[in-house]
């Protein structure tokens, strides 16, 4: 680093290590390298030689064979691995870490993080952990970088500050369990929601873009972050809601909302439904005439209607009416939870940032949400989705209490397989999505 650059003395000696090159640390690789930071970098020993193909002739990147060399060799170490294994890979090679230097993770969940830090880090090592709060594909330009002081002097820290500047991130100050409330709330619950929408399809064989029923804005939000979700790896949701002890009890009570609610309409009990969904409504969003009901909406009209994965859709009938139990359990949920999801807007990813945009939608469009209970009651046309999401979030829910690492990879990787012909195109306008509803945020 050019020594005009450097931000604190002894930047330009300053080397960080990356152990675990995934999606995340790669991406973490590039940007920080670019930024002129020297990089130490390794993954699984199997793995050295394709690294050593992908980023040999970069100038600020060495790739290393394992963890040790990194560690010994690193003034700030970024452990970019599964939150399942990081107790296991910080066993074997935090012993081994320069003295004095700076440790941190990029883990989703920090309880086990911090945990396996402060039992297998020497006492003379400083700890500042992060957490980019969106995936490897999205411009980290802007959108929320968790910083977390754990045990660390407030030098370590400015210079964790520094070398993360680079990025472009928003910087949020949380403690460890504040971040793993935070992200329960907010991504826990919207991931279960995505995930049995996706086992509901897959268990009617359906490819819900093909047909007349999935048409418009919420259904294009619905289908195209489903397919999302299903194209990552799987470890990155099961850790975040099978490690996090906060995602436990959002997690079975957005299962315990979808199917009370689904009971409602199967036993036609229109005013209990309308009480209760209104009644969440009051306490999510505020009543009409509430200053908390005012405000700007999250989304703008119409900026999610043109992101469909059936092109013969555009400009064809509106969308068919539909209950959107989906929605309509998750601010059940945040009500029976008392979680306030603005709350959390700083510490939003993009895709919680459209679920909430579009629920806010549904229940803020004069009209549309008593529409959604009308079809709960009267219209089957979407009954069969419906017992097949409450199926699928029920089972998720249980899979997390149980802690069912296995049982979790082998649900997601089925429905995952059905699904995987569209990844590509569904991946490419899911980016074009969250580009929008970043752009309209600065507007």
């Amino acid at each position: 680093m050019a020594s005009e650059m450097a931000p604190f003395p002894g930047a330009e000696d300053f080397v960080v290590g990356l152990i675990g090159m995934g999606d995340m640390g790669k991406m973490y690789a590039r940007r920080l390298s670019s930024a002129g930071w020297r990089i130490m970098a390794c993954d699984r020993e199997e793995k050295y030689d394709e690294l050593v193909k992908e980023f040999g002739n970069h100038k600020n990147i060495q790739v290393l064979r394992n963890g040790h060399l990194v560690s010994r060799a690193s003034n700030y170490i970024v452990y970019s691995v599964e939150a399942a294994a990081i107790g296991r890979v910080v066993a074997q090679y935090g012993p081994s870490t320069r003295l004095g230097a700076i440790v941190g993770g990029q883990t989703s969940c920090k309880d086990p993080e911090i945990k396996a830090f402060e039992e297998h880090l020497p006492s003379d090592v400083d700890i500042v952990s992060c957490h980019s709060l969106h995936g490897p594909n999205v411009d980290p330009k802007d959108q929320p970088l968790v910083l977390i002081q754990h045990r660390a002097s407030d030098a370590s820290f400015t210079k964790v500050e520094a070398v993360l500047r680079c990025l472009g991130s928003k910087h949020v100050y949380l403690t460890a369990k504040e971040h793993d409330r935070i992200t329960a709330d907010t991504q826990a619950v919207t991931h279960a929601a995505f995930l049995s929408m996706g086992k509901a399809w897959h268990a009617n064989q359906e490819f819900p873009w093909e047909g007349t029923r999935y048409v418009g804005g919420i259904e294009n939000v619905k289908i195209n972050l489903m397919l999302r979700i299903y194209a990552q790896k799987w470890h990155v949701y099961a850790g975040l809601a099978i490690l996090n002890p906060e995602a436990h009890k959002q997690i079975n009570q957005f299962a315990r909302s979808t199917t009370e609610l689904f009971y409602l309409m199967l036993e036609g009990r229109r005013d209990e439904l309308r009480e209760r969904v209104y009644a969440a409504k009051d306490r999510v969003f505020g009543r009409e005439d509430s200053p908390k009901w005012e405000g700007r909406p999250l989304l703008p009209d119409g900026v999610v209607d043109r992101f469909s994965l059936n092109p013969t859709a555009k400009g064809s009938a509106p969308p068919m009416p539909n209950n959107h139990l989906s929605l309509l359990a998750m601010v059940d949920c945040w009500s029976a939870l008392g979680i306030a999801p603005y709350d959390h807007m700083i510490c939003s990813t993009p895709l919680f940032r459209l679920w909430l945009g579009v629920t806010e939608h549904l229940f803020r469009t004069p009209g549309l949400l008593d529409e959604c209970l009308r079809v709960g009651i009267e219209d089957n046309t979407f009954r069969r989705d419906d017992l097949q999401f409450t199926i699928a979030a029920s089972g998720w829910a249980e899979c997390v209490a149980l802690r069912q690492f296995e049982t979790w990879r082998e649900r997601f990787a089925v429905t995952q397989k059905f699904f995987e012909p569209r990844f590509a195109g569904a991946v490419e306008i899911g980016q074009a999505m969250i580009r929008a509803v970043l752009e309209s945020d600065k507007d």
